[in-house]
């Protein structure tokens, strides 16, 4: 069994933490976003799943927004555009699977 305390761990803003990686699988990682920055627009090229450790976030998507706090979860397709800012000091995790997706710069062409 593999375990992690993910409010209490050491993650850098800016250093985003792999967790675990698993090729074909899945991949974890863990984000700590500082009060009022943000992961600007972007998409992955797997589906994501971004779990709410600690903090408030706002998810924009779409010229929608929505607020979110500890143990929220959101699902995203692969290629579906979003931004997400922080509120206060934020922590959230992503499950990327499958790992890489199809397209992912890391595949051969």
């Amino acid at each position: 069994m593999e375990h992690w305390d993910l409010r209490a761990r050491e993650v850098a803003p800016h250093h985003p933490e792999v967790l675990r990686s698993d090729d074909g699988v899945l991949r974890t990682v863990v984000i700590q976003l500082p009060s009022g920055e943000r992961l600007r627009e972007h998409e992955t090229h797997e589906h994501t799943w971004l779990v709410v450790i600690d903090g408030e976030i706002e998810i924009a998507q779409d010229g929608n927004t929505l607020q979110a706090g500890p143990g929220f979860v959101a699902r995203f397709e692969p290629q579906e555009r979003r931004e997400v800012r922080a509120h206060g000091d934020a922590r959230v995790l992503l499950f990327l699977a499958p790992w890489p997706g199809p397209g992912h710069p890391s595949l051969p062409r």
